[in-house]
């Protein structure tokens, strides 16, 4: 029997929202309250800068302040990891770089997106960003934003690069995902659906957008099924599913209901988001109430 790789960057992770003011401003103070709204609601990793960071609309520079403000906000008590992943290598080189010098544990990089380079152009995008970076690196496989998978050829030829030491998986393969943990990769479910599902094909932990409300639970779910308690691992599950469900099951959905549930729940002041997404219209927030209601967050 194999052993399962340590989990290198805590086990309940939230990409977390970056919270903008009335105006599309950064909030900073915001940003930090959502930070330990999440480490004092079982977390113990949170990943700053990513697609739920909307990391697409905020620039080198507010990625920077992002950072450094959750790290001020949380010091030592959750992993750090931060988003470098764009299309444009220079830009993720520096986006590292800067990772590293703001406090970050890791840095998170996601396949480039929309140029389709091949799998030989992603793994040398790859290969300039880790040595770049000088920080242990989570790869971010998500081919449904992407445009573009990880082939495990892929997978095998960097095993050997030692700063890589884990992957979001989003492909929804889970024996794909056992593949990939045996060539010594510690795998983290980037799907809050497919979470416990995950746990049992030996991930080590997840990487969240529910977390945002259900931060606790997650921590329930994980903590029982690895005492060895599958079934009331499975009844937590089934509790959270009506919230999953109306934080993931809808057309607008990631940034724009993670931060309208945070203002359900009263952590944020505001739903506000960047152009091209737009926050959810009354009817929309309706629906994520009683999502909510009914899996017991309000």
């Amino acid at each position: 029997m194999s052993t399962a790789p340590a989990p290198p960057f805590g086990t309940v992770l939230t990409a977390m929202v970056t919270p903008f003011r009335e105006d599309g401003s950064v909030d900073l103070e915001a940003v930090q309250r959502v930070a330990r709204h999440l480490v004092d609601h079982g977390h113990d990793g949170l990943v700053v800068s990513g697609t739920t960071g909307e990391s697409a609309t905020t620039t080198k520079e507010e990625d920077g302040e992002i950072l450094a403000a959750v790290r001020d906000a949380v010091g030592d008590r959750a992993k750090l990891v931060a988003g470098v992943g764009t299309n444009d290598t220079s830009t993720s080189v520096w986006l590292a770089q800067q990772a590293r010098k703001n406090g970050a544990d890791g840095v998170l990089l996601v396949t480039p997106y929309y140029n389709k380079p091949g799998q030989r152009g992603i793994v040398h995008h790859f290969r300039q960003v880790v040595d770049a970076a000088e920080l242990p690196v989570m790869l971010y496989d998500v081919p449904g934003r992407t445009g573009s998978q990880i082939a495990l050829e892929s997978y095998e030829q960097m095993a050997g690069w030692e700063p890589v030491v884990a992957v979001k998986d989003a492909v929804g393969d889970f024996a794909r995902g056992v593949r990939i943990r045996e060539l010594g990769y510690a795998t983290y479910s980037g799907d809050d659906v497919a979470n416990l599902a995950w746990l049992a094909h030996g991930a080590v932990g997840f990487v969240s957008v529910c977390g945002h409300v259900l931060g606790d639970r997650l921590r329930a779910m994980y903590d029982a099924f690895h005492q060895g308690d599958p079934a009331s691992a499975l009844d937590i599950f089934t509790s959270m599913l009506p919230a999953v469900e109306a934080i993931m099951g809808v057309p607008n959905y990631g940034a724009t209901t993670a931060k309208a549930a945070l203002e359900l729940t009263g952590v944020l002041e505001n739903r506000t988001v960047r152009s091209p997404l737009v926050q959810l219209d009354d009817p929309e927030v309706a629906d994520l109430r009683a999502g909510l209601e009914a899996a017991g967050v309000l």
